[in-house]
């Protein structure tokens, strides 16, 4: 009998392959950022089937909104005349090739190997932020400077020389 739990993850895994497949096939990279959020959204949704529920909410507030705003100001801050010049590459024959490679080493590796299920439970608020603010703080930390970094490299690098813009 099909339970409730798998039909949902059949439904979050569908949204998430779709939304990998959307970013990877598109032409438009407006459309890949969105088919990138579709995915996110997928991804959380798995987490919550695992009662995973600080990640689900770390994977839409920070992947699927974050990320993706910073990949729409960075379309927004490029210069269009940069990709005119772009065309497809010539290897792509050789990627998929290299996809469909490992596509079946991950599809052998995961039906080879014995999976130990166990009861599911949640973790506590309490523990996980105790967690998070006294052990994780400080990478954390660096790692928002670093994207504040990145953020402000791509801005520099974007000006153009000269006066104002």
């Amino acid at each position: 009998m099909i339970s409730s739990s798998l039909i949902l993850f059949y439904i979050a895994g569908s949204i998430t392959l779709g939304g990998a497949l959307g970013v990877v096939m598109t032409r438009n990279i407006v459309y890949a950022a969105f088919s990138l959020l579709a995915c996110m959204l997928g991804v959380a949704g798995v987490f919550l089937l695992l009662y995973a529920e600080f990640l689900a909410l770390v994977q839409i507030l920070i992947y699927g909104g974050a990320v993706v705003i910073v990949i729409l100001f960075a379309l927004m801050l490029t210069r269009i005349e940069d990709f005119a010049t772009l065309t497809d590459h010539r290897q792509w024959p050789v990627a998929a090739v290299v996809a469909v490679a490992v596509f079946g080493v991950l599809a052998a590796a995961i039906t080879t190997t014995a999976v130990s299920v166990g009861q599911r439970e949640s973790v506590s608020f309490d523990a996980l932020g105790e967690t998070l603010f006294t052990r994780w703080a400080i990478p954390f930390e660096v790692a928002s400077l670093v994207l504040l970094v990145a953020l402000i490299g791509a801005v520099v690098l974007v000006r153009t020389q000269g006066g104002r813009d």
